[in-house]
């Protein structure tokens, strides 16, 4: 080859190379364009839909090992089968291993999961944390293959926002942006987790964004279905749950008892979660009082979770296999009633000794015992106008799982993409509804939105609540240099009243502040380091930190409504 044809053929690879460059120079300036932006879900949505087959292939694979089990979805049966002294001693040392992963890789020994993905994508541009993230997909696997009684969509919507936190990193993108590709990175890793893409794209807007903007959609519906893409390419298009052909509705008369059924599964799906947070502030305050170090808390739980698994193998895991045999009625009533309450304890112990999972799958199952035991009641009382138990089994999987996680449209959806039958919409569509507007009056919405309301994050209110949290004084506040400064004198006299806030103050505190004084600024004063009098550092005015409230409040509905 010649060197003036070798001389083209570099010209003509840096020109490239400019071009790539000034292309990319031009996004981290302007963002993405609206094709631009497909793309990258797309991306994102392939990545969060690897990320989540390779969990759910990894809990398959040191599941089986630690168990000797030749198929996991038979988990239940085959632990019959062991030692009860290994049954024992897999949970403990798995929470061994979850404490030391967790208190060296997150600031509070606490596993990331939905709710805090919910908080990131509110109150922090759609940005998670990515470090406490790894560890805890690394802690919830360990927990779920050990005998650890939770789910695995927790993690794996963590893991997704990760993901879309990386990418948000290298684009440098803004808060709608970032919020955006966080969606699009869950609904790919919900649906790649139970090959149901319609509901994970609507899981993401429903429950994580929490808005139906139609800007969103598209790019969060590529995504979703990358991740599906992905999920059929390693397991193909199976559904996670395989019913009888005879699951239907007989007579509409039927009806009635699925309302009932939705009120039942509403009153469980609260006892759940309140059993979760009792159960967890219990294990803290014995902590605490006890002086338990904090690596041992999982092994402690663990030590319950073996002692229940010994008589109750059916606790271990998600519980697939224990819900498939809800579904196919091939439980007896006093099973299927032992087995839920069992449940509900093993996930409380669980989530209480911070061992990682999520809450979903554990909701279906506790669902499915309930409602498989309420079928066979109410099939015993007007056999002549009931159909089979299984139904009952399915509405009340959905029922109980949509008042958990509170979001009954998705939860409707992926109960229907996980068992392929379409045919009994309106049964577990009468359960949803009640069940979860019996539920969200019960909680604060649902499960992940209490877990915030008790570490004081408000978003259940919505962001006319939340907003306030975001903005503290010292992005308002006039500076006492500033040309509009309040004056120093008034400042100083509203100081030695012990009227004062300091730089970190947010609005949630400073608004009520202004109408309990009646003051139009409030003086910011530099946290005390020494007996003396405080630094003033400026005041905040109440006309500022209401123009900044009132833009947020804008900024938030034109992003929702867009």
């Amino acid at each position: 080859m010649s060197e003036r044809t070798l001389d083209l053929i570099r010209r003509q690879i840096q020109e490239s190379r400019d071009g790539l460059e000034q292309g990319w120079q031009l996004l981290l300036r302007q963002g993405p364009s609206q094709i631009q932006f497909w793309f990258i879900a797309l991306a994102v949505g392939i990545v969060a839909g690897a990320a989540a087959v390779a969990f759910r292939e990894g809990i398959t694979w040191l599941q089986g090992l630690l168990y000797a089990a030749p198929d996991v979805r038979h988990i239940h049966s085959h632990a019959r089968t062991l030692p009860w002294w290994w049954l024992m001693a897999l949970p403990v040392l798995g929470g061994l291993t979850v404490g030391l992963i967790l208190n060296r890789f997150t600031p509070d020994g606490r596993v990331r999961s939905v709710a805090d993905v919910i908080e990131d994508a509110a109150l922090h541009k759609g940005r998670v944390e990515m470090r406490a993230g790894l560890a805890s997909a690394a802690a919830s696997l360990i927990t779920l293959s050990s005998g650890g009684s939770s789910g695995r969509e927790g993690p794996v919507v963590h893991l997704a926002g990760v993901v879309s936190t990386w990418v948000c990193e290298r684009l440098r993108a803004d808060a709608i942006t970032g919020r955006d590709l966080l969606g699009c990175a869950v609904a790919a890793a919900v649906s790649a987790s139970f090959n149901a893409p319609i509901a994970g794209a609507l899981f993401a807007l429903e429950v994580v964004l929490r808005h139906f903007a139609v800007h969103a959609f598209a790019p969060i519906a590529i995504a979703s279905v990358a991740g599906t893409v992905v999920s059929r390419m390693v397991f193909g298009d199976v559904t996670e749950f395989t019913l009888n052909p005879s699951t239907s509705l007989t007579f509409y008369v039927e009806l009635p008892a699925f309302l009932l059924l939705g009120l039942l599964c509403g009153v469980v799906a609260v006892v759940l979660m309140r059993a979760i947070f009792f159960a967890d502030e219990f294990a803290s305050h014995l902590q605490a009082r006890r002086g338990i170090p904090a690596v041992l808390r999982p092994a402690l739980a663990g030590v319950l979770l073996g002692a229940l698994a010994i008589a109750f193998p059916h606790i271990i895991g998600v519980g697939y296999e224990t819900t498939s045999a809800a579904l196919r009625s091939e439980l007896l009533f006093h099973e299927a009633l032992v087995l839920a309450i069992l449940k509900v304890v093993a996930v409380a112990i669980t989530m209480a000794g911070r061992m990682g999972g999520g809450v979903f799958s554990p909701s279906l199952m506790v669902g499915a015992l309930t409602g498989l035991a309420f079928g066979y009641v109410a099939t015993s009382l007007v056999p002549q106008y009931s159909g089979s138990g299984e139904l009952y089994a399915l509405a009340g999987m959905g029922a109980v799982a949509a008042a958990v996680l509170g979001a009954p449209i998705s939860t409707t959806l992926i109960v229907f993409e996980l068992t392929g039958d379409w045919q009994t919409g309106l049964a577990v569509m009468v359960a949803v509804s009640l069940s979860t507007a019996l539920a969200s009056r019960l909680v604060d919405r649902s499960f992940f939105l209490t877990q915030l309301e008790h570490r004081d994050v408000h978003l259940a209110a919505g962001p006319q609540a939340y907003l306030l949290s975001i903005y503290s004084a010292a992005v308002i506040m006039r500076s006492k240099d500033s040309p509009r400064a309040a004056p120093e004198a008034a400042c100083r006299e509203l100081i030695e009243k012990g009227i004062s806030i300091t730089p970190d103050t947010t609005l949630e505190v400073a608004l009520p502040m202004f109408d309990d004084t009646g003051q139009p600024f409030l003086p910011v004063v530099a946290a005390a380091k020494t007996k003396g009098a405080p630094e003033l550092l400026g005041a905040l005015f109440q006309v500022d930190a209401l123009k900044a409230y009132n833009r947020a409040l804008a900024e938030t509905a034109a992003e929702e409504h867009s």
